[in-house]
């Protein structure tokens, strides 16, 4: 009986504030959203750095041509060059594979990567150079390659394709923090608004809490409704926004993952446990706007 009255209680308080509801509502529905939608981009700079980092290689390029570096000074790399800097690569501890690729392979890849575009035509395979691509154990230990190959003869250029990727991902991780900061900000928005719509209900009842305090009513029990009430808008909310990121899978997967295939994409067991936090924040916010609001200005 008593859990039947607190219900009604708390569907003639959501019917009396019907528009402040909706609006509580919605906003929750839109700052969770936003706080999922950081959460899932926290989930995809992982799962890329996961795919790329396992594919990291040192990529060394051999002396040809066109090369200006000092240590191409002699020209074009010699056969016997190229066997003594693949052999000492091999005997490196900290390497795992040795993968020589020449200048058609290299152009080969090219014109793959480049297919379409007018830069492709305008390359011949005599202008791209000969290379080792290694594959570390460690991605880290790049400056044991460097040391031991960079500047020697034969050798045009080292390069660390973990630096190229460090500057892509710092860039992604501006734009997760700047999403996860927006979301955030929002959801503090909407814990103010659940603030003003139980001070707004606490006071249009005020006569019924009265009421109830005289003829020996708890504190909790007067409370309660109001308490329920922030939280089944956030309830509603969170359904709003559980389906904002299934939507938002879906397109990545049906839009945006067909169009890049170059990496590998959040999956839906990320958006399921992103949707468990966003449950969770806004359980734990409306509760507590709800209780401080309710201590303020609730008094009974």
């Amino acid at each position: 009986m008593r859990a039947k009255f607190v219900m009604s209680e708390v569907g003639i308080g959501l019917r009396r504030n019907l528009t402040m509801t909706f609006a509580v509502v919605i906003t929750v529905a839109i700052s969770l959203s936003l706080l999922g939608v950081g959460l899932l981009a926290n989930s995809q700079v992982r799962v890329m750095k996961d795919y790329w980092y396992d594919k990291i290689e040192v990529s060394i390029f051999l002396c040809g041509s066109l090369s200006e570096g000092s240590s191409c000074a002699k020209g074009v790399i010699t056969q016997e060059q190229k066997i003594g800097i693949q052999r000492d690569l091999q005997a490196l501890p900290v390497v795992q594979e040795v993968f020589y690729e020449s200048q058609s392979e290299a152009f080969k890849r090219f014109q793959e990567r480049f297919e379409g575009s007018a830069i492709a035509q305008n390359v011949t395979p005599d202008q791209l150079p000969e290379s080792f691509r290694v594959k570390l154990k460690d991605p880290t230990k790049f400056a044991v390659i460097e040391s031991a190959f960079a500047g020697r003869p034969g050798v045009d250029i080292v390069q660390d394709q973990q630096a190229i990727l460090e500057k892509f991902f710092r860039l992604l991780g501006v734009l997760r923090n700047g999403a996860l900061a927006i979301g955030a900000a929002s959801v503090l928005t909407a814990a103010l608004l659940i603030s003003n719509t139980l001070r707004l209900a606490a006071f249009n009842r005020r006569r019924e809490t009265g009421v109830m305090k005289l003829v020996g009513a708890s504190s909790f029990s007067i409370q309660l409704p109001f308490l329920l009430e922030g939280v089944f808008a956030a309830l509603f909310g969170w359904v709003f926004s559980v389906g904002v990121l299934a939507g938002f899978k879906a397109v990545v997967d049906s839009r945006v993952a067909p169009l890049l295939t170059f990496t590998n994409y959040f999956t839906w067991q990320d958006v399921w446990v992103a949707s468990a936090w966003l449950l969770l924040t806004g359980l734990v916010v409306s509760s507590i706007a709800s209780v401080i609001t309710l201590r303020k200005y609730l008094k009974v």
